[in-house]
């Protein structure tokens, strides 16, 4: 089982968007999987959470969610949640969108765990890094540019896929 768990602020536009993003490639990709390795799409556990407390229990913001729809992605029933150090402990893979979530943990992980992954990331990433940009996903909270957004996101999740294909 590949378990990702993708990660923002408040979990309800970047971290959704990917998750619901990366489950639409897993789901479409059945047969690319099948043929080219042991992995199936029931392999993947993916999910998101927030690293703040602000929004949680509230549903996908209404720009994001009419984003997806536009893509033919569902994300009804998802509300927004908090990362905790059980998530740490049960994902293989924690993708954030942008350098703030990774200082935000800080709240989250033990230090000794923070202070490894911030050094040396093992089991953290950022998703446009996984793209080979460096540079955060774009936050559309400021800017209201969801396009932008889906861009980002669509490019980190097909690059991050596509490595776990090859590797696993």
């Amino acid at each position: 089982m590949i378990k990702i768990l993708f990660v923002c602020h408040g979990n309800i536009c970047r971290s959704p968007m990917a998750e619901f993003v990366m489950k639409k490639m897993v789901h479409e990709l059945q047969t690319v999987l099948s043929a080219s390795t042991t992995l199936s799409a029931e392999d993947f556990e993916i999910a998101s959470a927030a690293t703040s407390t602000e929004e949680i229990g509230n549903p996908v913001y209404p720009p994001a969610r009419r984003m997806l729809a536009r893509h033919n992605i569902d994300c009804s029933g998802k509300t927004a949640r908090q990362m905790t150090i059980a998530d740490y402990n049960h994902y293989d893979y924690i993708v954030l969108m942008d350098q703030n979530n990774l200082r935000n943990l800080r709240w989250i992980l033990p230090r000794d765990i923070y202070e490894r992954e911030t050094r040396k990331p093992c089991k953290i990433s950022l998703l446009m890094d996984w793209a080979h940009k460096s540079r955060d996903v774009a936050d559309p909270w400021y800017t209201g540019d969801f396009e932008s957004t889906w861009q980002d996101v669509n490019e980190g999740c097909k690059a991050m896929l596509q490595w776990i294909i090859e590797n696993h």
